[in-house]
């Protein structure tokens, strides 16, 4: 048999032009945005945008508290605007705004053309109503690079349910993920709305109420057309749940019985965000929530167990890091996305990067936005596309090293794989 020999297509990249192209390629490439909190504009004033929205997110509320002192319950009683002059004042103006929650305050402000240098939080908001939603959607999108979005839908939400139920129209860059913590988190709190709702379910684990979860779940897969199906899970998820009675025990079968089943009917990976502990300080509301290390063998499990299942994972603790990319090692189901939340600091995101390239090459999804203001997509993806810059420049550096042809096109593919290309792949 002779030898196949494939040439690259084009040229190979002399190595003092590699990190030139690498920059390039990687500033001007679209992004697939594949988890935020954004909504799509006809979901009213649930899709967040402006100074003072940036400015009361719960990241620099948090912050917030450790300088300001003042009690929760007056902050919470403040107006939005109060709210945003005290962090700005405390955060911005009597501290160097150095945590990456700040500086990506000041990314999004300076990659929209505003001069920071003066400080004047009047004129900054000023300048914002000059705004319309539809046309800063358009402007943050195109100066972002992001082309689509993944949005977290979720039909118990009061406030979003109605407008699916109404079928209005979705701005086309914005997909759906139809999120499960109702069920899979507080399922005594869902039945009564479920039931109300005409599904026969109960506290139980009957094939009743299997059957009409699943039903519930079908009907809102046909109407959102959601991309998966998702959770936020707490580091004491176990699977399978021998030891702890009662809700742990029917979370289980919700998910087996149920989610599972009715992912491999629509062929819909299944992901779960693993590792937040909700409020452990509850008077901070949002900015409230906290961080444990996960056991991975959850997923190794779920993954053995369920083959024919597909699984989105990413964990929260960053000593979770390694393990999970061992065990996306050993199962092709599993697809490891993303730098959530705590992690998203550049220190952390940059170790993580590298990390998942040398166990897994490019069959990840490095990062996602989980923007949940519109305005945060210019600083979460300016900020990553300078990490990730860096990285591939090191690893087509080491590629070089051995010989290897590497080639324009190989960039610009491996770069689309890794700004959504992969993660598409893994939803065929």
């Amino acid at each position: 048999m002779p030898v196949l020999r494939s040439a690259p297509k084009t040229r190979a990249l002399a190595p003092e032009k590699i990190p030139l192209a690498v920059r390039d390629l990687v500033a001007r490439a679209p992004i697939d945005d594949i988890h935020t909190h954004l909504y799509t504009p006809s979901f009213g004033p649930l899709l967040l945008w402006g100074i003072d929205e940036l400015l009361v997110y719960h990241y620099l509320v948090a912050e917030g508290f450790r300088h300001h002192r003042l009690p929760p319950e007056k902050f919470w009683a403040m107006s939005k605007t109060e709210q945003a002059d005290l962090l700005w004042k405390h955060l911005f103006l009597e501290h160097s705004p150095i945590s990456e929650s700040c500086r990506g305050v000041l990314t999004c402000l300076h990659a929209l053309g505003l001069d920071v240098r003066k400080r004047d939080l009047a004129a900054l908001r000023a300048h914002f109503s000059k705004w319309t939603l539809d046309r800063y959607l358009d402007k943050v999108l195109e100066i972002s690079g992001v082309e689509r979005l993944v949005m977290t839908n979720n039909p118990f939400d009061d406030l979003e349910r109605p407008v699916w139920l109404r079928g209005g129209t979705r701005d086309a860059r914005f997909e759906a993920a139809l999120r499960l913590d109702d069920i899979l988190m507080t399922w005594e709190k869902a039945v009564p709305r479920l039931r109300e709702w005409g599904f026969d379910v109960g506290l139980d684990c009957s094939r009743r109420t299997l059957d009409e979860t699943r039903r519930f779940l079908h009907e809102w897969i046909m109407r959102m057309k959601p991309l998966y199906l998702a959770v936020s899970l707490p580091p004491t998820f176990a699977f399978p749940d021998l030891k702890t009675p009662g809700s742990d025990t029917l979370r289980n079968h919700l998910l087996v019985e149920a989610i599972l089943p009715e992912c491999r009917e629509h062929n819909l990976p299944f992901a779960m965000m693993i590792g937040v502990k909700k409020l452990v300080n509850p008077s901070l509301r949002l900015a409230g929530d906290s961080v444990g290390r996960a056991d991975p063998g959850v997923v190794e499990r779920l993954c053995a167990a369920y083959p024919d299942n597909k699984f989105l994972v990413t964990m929260l603790s960053r000593e979770n890091q390694h393990e999970i990319c061992i065990v996306a090692r050993k199962f092709a189901n599993l697809h490891v996305f993303g730098c959530w939340w705590f992690l998203n600091n550049p220190s952390i995101i940059e170790e993580m990067t590298r990390e998942r390239f040398e166990l897994l090459g490019l069959s990840v999804t490095p990062q996602h936005s989980d923007a949940r203001v519109l305005d945060q997509l210019l600083y979460k993806w300016r900020h990553f596309r300078a990490i990730l810059t860096d990285v591939l420049t090191d690893k087509y550096a080491d590629l070089a090293r051995t010989g290897w042809a590497v080639t324009e096109d190989d960039l610009r593919r491996d770069v689309r794989d890794l700004f959504g290309g992969a993660f598409r792949r893994f939803l065929e």
